[in-house]
């Protein structure tokens, strides 16, 4: 009877040891580094442009317009998914919003703020698409409801602490943009690198259609949203 036991608990242990390589984990730390990076990112432009590079209305008006093209063009992430896997792609996207913010302080001028503004976006704009995908993949539709309104809880609660360490940086610290810009990039790059390294390469049930699906009823839809 000992011999049964003991023969039973070694694969529930091994089990256990493994429960962080799953793609909620995955998922949650990626959520981190994209809600991290991105609230520092937006926390701290007006004041920096502002004080930094001596924007008006008029250079803060196009730098919001560049940040918003990447995401008309999200749709490309089609062809790309031709040459990389969508959870390779996700990574790849997570580095470029990294490294976006992490420069951003490094580049104080009109056309610096604008460059860094545009990689940060494409990086941003291309793992959002790749999120919902992934998560509907990965998830059991019986679960899924309940692990995406976590991941929703995962990303405001990384907001806000994003925020804090904002105040505190600034407030106790007397730390300067570059400094704060850096260490959310940073951050972000290291998670990112270690979600790289470390996960395993996890299966889909349901692989997602790597083509444009376009059908005549969505019509109005994809009129509205590229006006």
């Amino acid at each position: 009877m000992e011999k049964a036991t003991t023969e039973k608990a070694v694969p529930v242990l091994a089990e256990q040891g493994h429960t962080w390589h799953s793609p909620f984990v995955f998922l949650a730390i990626a959520s981190i580094v994209m809600s991290m990076t991105f609230a520092g990112w937006m926390a701290m432009l007006n004041n920096f442009v502002i004080e930094q590079a001596a924007f008006t209305g008029a250079e803060i008006g196009m730098l919001q317009s560049l940040r918003e093209i990447p995401g008309f063009l999200a749709f490309t992430a089609i062809f790309v998914l031709l040459v990389f896997t969508e959870q390779v792609f996700a990574l790849i996207s997570l580095c470029l919003l990294s490294i976006g913010v992490a420069v951003t302080g490094l580049f104080p001028s009109i056309y610096g703020l604008y460059a860094t503004t545009v990689l940060m976006s494409i990086g941003f704009h291309y793992y959002e698409t790749l999120n919902t995908s992934l998560s509907l993949q990965w998830f059991k539709k019986d679960e899924a409801a309940a692990k995406l309104g976590q991941l929703m809880s995962i990303k405001s609660a990384a907001s806000l602490t994003c925020y804090a360490l904002i105040w505190l940086g600034f407030s106790v610290f007397s730390a300067s943009y570059q400094v704060m810009y850096l260490f959310f990039g940073l951050s972000g790059l290291l998670l990112t690198l270690w979600l790289a390294f470390v996960m395993p390469k996890f299966t889909m049930e349901h692989p997602q259609h790597k083509k444009i699906i376009l059908r005549k009823r969505y019509s109005l839809y994809l009129s509205l949203i590229h006006i």
